[in-house]
């Protein structure tokens, strides 16, 4: 994963992480075509306790589909 501290907003060090789901039951599906047949693509999300600058990191599993995704153009 990419380093994280300090926070690019405001470069505090009092930052927090959460692992969340990108595709939802009701939701939209955050990550297309990097999930699995029985799983979901995940983001690893860190949160700026000073500020509230939150930032969203895809899993490396779901990475590495990217280039071979259709989904998903290279910019």
């Amino acid at each position: 994963m990419n380093c994280v501290k300090p926070c690019p907003e405001c470069g505090q060090n009092n930052l927090y992480s959460a692992i969340a789901i990108a595709r939802g039951g009701y939701g939209p599906d955050l990550l297309p075509g990097l999930s699995g047949f029985f799983t979901s693509a995940n983001f690893q999300v860190v949160a700026c306790a000073d500020c509230g600058l939150t930032r969203f990191f895809a899993a490396e599993d779901a990475i590495k589909k990217l280039p071979t995704a259709n989904s998903w153009r290279r910019l």
